[in-house]
């Protein structure tokens, strides 16, 4: 059976590309904002979250405060995306909780082999 993926991005290409670069190996879920995320979640628990840092309503910092809160999320492991080199966001993404971080636009190779360093660690 394939992992899950919640890939959440409210650009419809990155969204589109990171399907892509993963559907061979994972079962994607592609979601346009955190608001969808945490809806999807109450019925899926995905093995990693793709999280958008900048998104309209909820960014990423807010979603990933609140999955941290909660006891039955707050194990499943996120990589943030972001088109930020900023040392400071990167130590509070850290700081929160984030295993890493892909700078967008992200090459589908990079994708994979982050995703596979996550994913093979979860099982």
């Amino acid at each position: 059976m394939l992992k899950t993926i919640f890939v959440v991005d409210d650009s419809d290409t990155n969204l589109a590309t990171a399907e892509e670069a993963l559907e061979q190996h994972y079962t994607v879920m592609t979601l346009p904002s955190a608001a969808k995320m945490f809806v999807l979640l109450e019925k899926i628990k995905p093995e990693l979250i793709l999280l958008d840092i900048e998104m309209p309503e909820m960014n990423g910092f807010e979603a990933l405060q609140r999955l941290k809160s909660n006891d039955v999320y707050m194990k499943i492991p996120v990589i943030f995306l972001t088109g930020s080199n900023d040392a400071a966001i990167k130590a509070q993404g850290f700081e929160m909780g984030v295993v890493d971080f892909i700078t967008k636009p992200f090459s589908p190779s990079v994708l994979q082999n982050r995703v596979r360093e996550v994913t093979e660690g979860c099982q």
